[in-house]
């Protein structure tokens, strides 16, 4: 059976639709930066999504090539996720989503080095005939974050965002978001499949003590 982040880390990808505390240790993603309106048809969002995608399904077929990955096992590719920001703005500001900033990722097992990555990039690009150029190997320490399930529209999270906050203040931390911690979103629904109203996000904020 492939492993299955989702399910073998739940404590990361499966909180309850209450807000909690958690420690989020080092991860190495595929990453691609950009701004903008996310839902802009054709826009610079979707295109990265595609980018993404295309190298971590690179890396997952890798065990049918000449290229073997030490320490290799089968996996699901784990949840698209994204880290929000937008300029001069301590919140998420939605009714101008012209002004987002973001990275878009997904998470790479542990055994990928930079160097399986450079040759999924080169490979996916000769395959795909794809400009891949934007995609990046990125290491991240997340730390200390209140964490929510929220279950509804993007759009809604407002109402879960406050809930967060309020449970970091009244467990003695404040929301840390700075230019090197983000608001964090992780998509468990494929919006394409599922209605606005059953949508599952993970949303994630960092925090320190107050």
């Amino acid at each position: 059976m492939s492993f299955d982040y989702k399910k073998e880390y739940k404590e990361f990808y499966m909180p309850k639709k209450k807000p909690s505390i958690v420690e989020v240790p080092t991860m190495n993603f595929i990453t691609v930066r950009g701004k903008g309106n996310p839902n802009t048809e054709d826009g610079e969002y979707k295109q990265s999504i595609g980018l993404l995608y295309g190298i971590a399904f690179t890396i997952k077929m890798s065990k049918l090539g000449n290229h073997k990955i030490d320490g290799y096992f089968d996996y699901v590719v784990p949840p698209l996720e994204g880290f929000w920001w937008q300029d001069g703005v301590n919140e998420i500001d939605y009714t101008h989503k012209e002004n987002f900033r973001w990275i878009s990722l997904i998470r790479l097992p542990d055994f990928v080095t930079k160097s399986d990555f450079d040759w999924a990039v080169a490979e996916a690009t000769a395959k795909k005939k794809t400009d891949f150029s934007k995609v990046e190997f990125f290491t991240y320490t997340e730390g200390l974050c209140v964490q929510c399930m929220h279950i509804g529209p993007y759009d809604d999270e407002p109402a879960t965002i406050e809930l967060m906050h309020e449970f970091a203040n009244s467990n003695g931390y404040q929301i840390d978001i700075t230019d090197k911690r983000f608001h964090h979103e992780i998509y468990l629904s494929d919006a394409r499949r599922v209605s606005p109203e059953k949508l599952k996000t993970v949303l994630r904020l960092p925090i320190k003590k107050a």
